[in-house]
């Protein structure tokens, strides 16, 4: 591997030792102390001398949860057509609820709302380490409940005004509103955010061909100019002493448009000759979702719960080349108009009863219908065929699998039984089956029907009030992403303008063994935390050859057979009281992991497909109450040297620099903050080595071999924000 270097492997090294410095609990002198309540609470009073000015602020001081901007809300799962699942059980990640009530939206997060909600309206923050069918969320890590106060004695406005500057001095401006408050049983949040993804990437690639001779040398210039802007709102209403309901909306706008400039040069010319490349690339989406639910608690303790949220996301983006000609003129050479429109609706009712003291039970069904219509047009400069201003004037190319819609319609019946062994033990136990039909339409007609048992087992031991142990089993079932049932654009490979679309695949599914500790160092000093885990993988998805037509080698995205992953995590969040700075909070991740599959093409065994062998994160951040301000460092790093990614006519290896942000903080006495933010002051640029073979990679005849490096400079920013 050409960019493995001693610097990596002296990095490792520095790496694995502070870890393991920060990971010793012999450097806090912790002592154990005996409880019984596995609930930890953080009252308002906690963060006052740090003056913050909203929830998250409050969470970022709490050891364990700093860092990475904030634990996820909402259910997960993300995007439909990229691999989201319906509302989700917990991933086993941290779940965080609002007065003990999930955010019932998936693309409105709980983390969005808690940017927006201002400290003067929280009571407490609870870290809730048990299971119990009184909560929100199952299976989850551990939960965290943010309990605003009763009674607002006004409204609340938070606002903020930013800028950021890219390294090629372009200014972007963003800001956010929001307007929170409580009228008798009525809680309210709306916020508007207007935000900017300005990226300005320069890309440098050199190949020689297989003979070792000099090929071309590309520099690549990128500039993505995204504003997007956004209204959500979160409505509670206490209808009875026993009933309650929430609506959360959210309509989004965003226009991305992206410009290219590359410049080839010809290295097997003689004299070298220079060719220049220009791509217009707008990008325009528009999105809204609408999520509620609906709970009534029986005056025997009982509950139901009606949940649902439906959503849709269109998604436009025309690619064009074009190449400049001796008199300055542009020839445009290939078009590109993919259109894609995804639907998602979700209901999800439960009971939940207690039949003793000790044991409730929850039972009830979900129902997700998920649709996506794609559409793409492929046109290129050709000397035969008949130009169409469809294609963009271009000579339009039959692309398999085009236009198309795929649907898939699920249902999954559950029953979880949760049972308070003793004040120690708990243990919860669910069995889930899912049951769904996916259907293609349009160039392509398809229907299947797939059927999952899904069990899971979570048990969890405190040996002290400070030592839980928590020990789970679980088979899961990752959704398939829709995307890649249909052909779509390539633009990460100049040389296949665009990817292939598989009608038959699978969902892929694993059984999943996890153990995990989590100590509490007395005293608020600081939590350890490890996560051990062997993951059994099935009909994994990975680039598979879909080739029809031997002169037309094509591979797509597929079930590429059985594997298996394991690893550990280890985690400490650590008050430094032992050098007389109990306000610095400096917190450490480690994870290290390894997994083997059988490669599809060349048979060997070999990791997942892009497959991060580890992690490596630095984080801390100091508060100086006396001068209301705080300051901090967030270091990133992946343990290099496996990450790969094998496709039918070529294998690709990456690696890539640490990435270290820098941020400064000040609290006006009025409640205004003030920060500036460095991000990626390392550059942190990403490297990688491509081989190409004649006919497939299997037949070892190479082809070309290239060499490409990419970065994005240092990004500053600066942002002020508040409330009254």
């Amino acid at each position: 591997m050409v960019f493995l270097s001693t610097r990596r492997s002296k990095a490792f090294i520095l790496q694995t030792a502070i870890a393991a410095l920060l990971f010793s609990p012999t450097l806090v002198n912790a002592q154990q102390t005996d409880g019984e309540d596995s609930t930890v609470v953080y009252p308002a009073d906690y963060f006052v001398e740090y003056a913050p000015t909203s929830a998250q602020d409050m969470l970022d001081r709490i050891p364990g949860l700093s860092g990475g901007g904030g634990p996820p809300g909402g259910f997960g799962g993300g995007n439909a057509s990229s691999g989201g699942r319906g509302f989700g059980g917990g991933s086993g990640g941290n779940e965080v609820l609002i007065n003990g009530k999930r955010t019932a939206g998936k693309s409105n997060q709980t983390s969005d709302v808690l940017r927006r909600i201002s400290a003067s309206q929280v009571n407490e923050i609870q870290i809730i380490r048990g299971t119990s069918g009184d909560l929100d969320v199952r299976g989850s890590g551990q939960v965290i409940n943010v309990v605003l106060s009763e009674e607002l004695s006004s409204n609340s406005v938070s606002y903020e005004a930013n800028f950021s500057r890219a390294f090629d001095a372009e200014v972007r401006p963003g800001g956010s509103a929001a307007l929170s408050g409580q009228s008798g049983d009525f809680n309210y949040l709306f916020s508007a955010n207007a935000s900017s993804r300005y990226v300005h990437s320069l890309s440098r690639e050199v190949s020689t061909l297989g003979d070792f001779s000099p090929n071309d040398a590309i520099k690549e210039n990128r500039i993505r100019d995204q504003m997007s802007y956004e209204l959500s709102t979160n409505l509670s209403y206490d209808i009875t002493a026993n009933s309650s309901a929430r609506v959360n909306a959210l309509i989004g706008i965003t226009d991305g448009p992206t410009d290219v400039r590359r410049a080839i040069t010809d290295l097997k010319a003689n004299p070298n000759t220079l060719s220049i490349e220009l791509e217009d690339i707008p990008n325009e989406q528009d999105n809204w979702e609408l999520g509620g639910d609906y709970e009534y608690r029986t005056s025997s303790g009982n509950r139901f719960k009606l949940l649902a949220i439906a959503n849709k996301e269109n998604n436009n983006t025309t690619r064009e080349r074009f190449v400049l000609l001796n008199d300055d003129s542009a020839q445009k050479n290939l078009f590109i108009d993919t259109k894609a429109v995804t639907d998602e609706r979700i209901v999800r009712s439960s009971f939940t009863m207690g039949f003793t003291e000790t044991q409730d039970f929850e039972f009830g069904v979900e129902r997700a219908q998920t649709i996506l219509d794609s559409e793409l047009i492929y046109g290129l400069l050709s000397s035969t065929g008949t130009p169409s201003a469809a294609a963009g004037g271009l000579v339009p190319q039959k692309v398999s699998n085009a236009n198309s819609q795929v649907e898939e319609l699920r249902y999954e019946p559950f029953a979880i039984h949760n049972w308070q062994i003793n004040p120690k033990m708990s243990l919860e136990t669910t069995l889930l089956y899912e049951t769904s039909t996916i259907t293609q339409t349009g160039d392509v007609q398809n229907e299947r029907d797939f059927s999952f048992v899904k069990p899971k087992v979570d048990f969890r031991y405190d040996m002290t009030s400070n030592l839980q142990i928590r020990g789970t089993i679980e088979k899961a079932v990752n959704q398939l992403s829709f995307s890649d049932f249909v052909a779509a654009n390539d633009d990460q490979d100049n040389d296949a303008a665009t990817q292939a679309g598989n009608a038959e695949l699978r969902q892929e599914w694993l059984w999943k063994y996890n153990l995990r500790t989590e100590y509490r160092i007395p005293n608020d000093v600081g939590v350890l935390t490890s996560d051990f885990f062997y993951f059994k993988h099935h009909d994994v998805i990975e680039r598979i050859d879909v080739t029809r037509v031997e002169s037309s080698l094509q591979s797509a995205n597929g079930n590429a057979g059985d594997g298996w992953q394991y690893g550990m995590n280890l985690s400490a969040s650590v008050r430094m009281g032992m050098i007389n700075l109990p306000n610095l909070l400096l917190t450490s991740t480690l994870n290290v992991q390894d997994s083997e599959i059988t490669d599809p093409f060349l048979g060997i065994e070999r990791r997942f497909q892009n497959y991060q062998r580890g992690r490596f994160t630095l984080e801390f951040r100091h508060d100086l109450p006396s001068i209301r301000a705080n300051w901090g460092m967030q270091y990133f790093d992946r343990i290099d040297g496996g990450m790969s990614r094998y496709d039918i006519d070529d294998i690709e290896k990456s690696v890539g620099e640490p990435r270290v942000n820098l941020f400064l903080e000040h609290v006006d006495r009025r409640g205004i903050t003030y920060r500036f933010d460095a991000g990626a002051i390392t550059n942190g640029q990403q490297f990688r080595e491509r081989f190409r073979y004649v006919g497939r990679a299997s037949d070892n005849v190479l082809e070309e071999y290239e060499s490409w490096h990419q970065g994005q400079g240092i990004q500053y920013s600066f942002k002020i924000n508040g409330s009254f």
